[in-house]
């Protein structure tokens, strides 16, 4: 098991590495115009993330462990292709910068920022709480899962709210 949860931290360092990579170290291309659909499905990925986070707790609670897995895997797939999704777009387009002043733009930095954070923080967190479930674990899955969840749904939640603001709320 150790073995396991040292893979997952070095497999979520090179994938947080990666994305440091492609945010600051690759230059964005110049024609992103095919890729422009890319910021709202990104989004729609994070709601389909949120809503599954949800309802995997919804059957959780009232014992019904399939379609908590179930959820929980569609959950995981959403978030997949977020990342993809990201990734894609991050390097044809590069940074949207927030150019709305007054009370929005503290509060735009602030999510920003806490989701950058926690999205760091969540990697390992679901990869290791799904491997406490593919190897039925699952003591260790409950526990790490009661801080897994909140960070995943707010990670996800707040990756929409970014898409919000960038979109329709920058001036």
């Amino acid at each position: 098991m150790k073995r396991a949860i040292a893979g997952i931290l070095i497999l979520s360092a090179a994938a947080i590495g990666f994305l440091f990579w492609i945010i600051y170290g690759v230059e964005a291309g110049n024609d992103s115009s095919q890729w422009a659909f890319l910021p709202a499905t990104n989004a729609l990925f994070n709601a389909i993330s949120a809503s599954a986070v949800i309802t995997g707790l919804i059957f959780i609670s009232k014992g019904n462990k399939r379609a908590h897995g179930i959820s929980m895997g569609t959950a995981l797939l959403a978030s997949a292709l977020f990342l993809v999704g990201y990734i894609i777009h991050h390097t044809v387009h590069g940074d949207t910068m927030f150019l709305t002043q007054g009370w929005l733009r503290p509060t735009y930095f602030f999510i920003l920022i806490t989701h950058i954070i926690l999205s760091i923080v969540v990697l390992p967190l679901v990869l290791t709480t799904v491997f406490f479930a593919a190897t039925r674990r699952w003591p260790a899955h409950r526990r790490i899962a009661k801080w897994t969840y909140p960070v995943w749904l707010y990670v996800s939640v707040t990756g929409v709210l970014v898409f919000v603001f960038l979109r329709h709320l920058n001036g």
